[in-house]
């Protein structure tokens, strides 16, 4: 690949406000310079890689990541702890203990049914499925050959984007979630987030009357997430 085009590339990247793949990039190179232009997608993420050792070798504070099939900027890793303190945990789309525990499931059962789905976790789970639909985090890809042909569930490009993943594949293997677990760093996060959820909670509770019951997961949903 032409070296003109590593700034190109650069500039796609650094343009797009979500992951951009590496054949909406070359697609973009051949509708302006011509469709004979030569450039694969290898080029491309060779291209990318070269990006980052320059960044890194510059001390620049910011990486290109690959997540959901494609590429966007991003901060590195080291400095999450400092970007991250500048959020506050209510402007962020959470995910309560009963979507992250249904999406969990559907990621690394998929395709998954709303039956088999129950089976594992034990409760009904309509009201948390809806929710995952409602933001496109999960999505349904067809029905089951089996009795009463049930719909199929399974992660969108949404959920990789969310959890900063580049596809399934890099899903954490359970004796590495073992090892976060036992992160430092990850036990201070989880308390941040359970204190702010507390903290919303209550203002919630302040703020608001009483209303009749409520399905309970449904209940544990609305105050969790926002």
């Amino acid at each position: 690949m032409d070296s003109i085009y590593i700034s190109v590339v650069e500039a796609l990247i650094f343009a797009a406000d979500d992951p951009i793949s590496a054949n909406e990039i070359i697609t973009a190179i051949k509708a302006i310079d011509g469709s004979d232009i030569e450039i694969s997608e290898d080029e491309v993420d060779t291209t990318v890689d070269s990006l980052n050792e320059r960044y890194s070798n510059s001390g620049n504070a910011f990486t290109i990541l690959k997540i959901a099939n494609g590429y966007v900027y991003g901060t590195k890793p080291d400095h999450a702890k400092y970007v991250g303190y500048l959020s506050t945990e209510k402007s962020k789309r959470r995910l309560s203990q009963a979507a992250l525990e249904t999406l969990a499931i559907i990621a690394y059962k998929q395709p998954l049914t709303k039956p088999e789905l129950e089976s594992i976790r034990g409760v009904n789970s309509d009201y948390t499925i809806n929710t995952l639909l409602e933001k496109n985090l999960i999505n349904i890809q067809g029905r089951a050959e089996t009795v009463g042909r049930p719909l199929l569930y399974v992660t969108t490009d949404e959920f990789l984007k969310y959890f900063g993943l580049r596809n399934i594949g890099d899903l954490p293997k359970p004796r590495e979630i073992e090892e976060i677990m036992k992160d430092e760093d990850f036990q201070e996060q989880k308390r941040r987030i359970m204190m702010s959820g507390i903290e919303e909670t209550i203002e919630n509770e302040e703020g608001l009357e009483p209303e009749g019951e409520m399905d309970s997961e449904q209940e544990i949903e609305d105050e969790s997430t926002t």
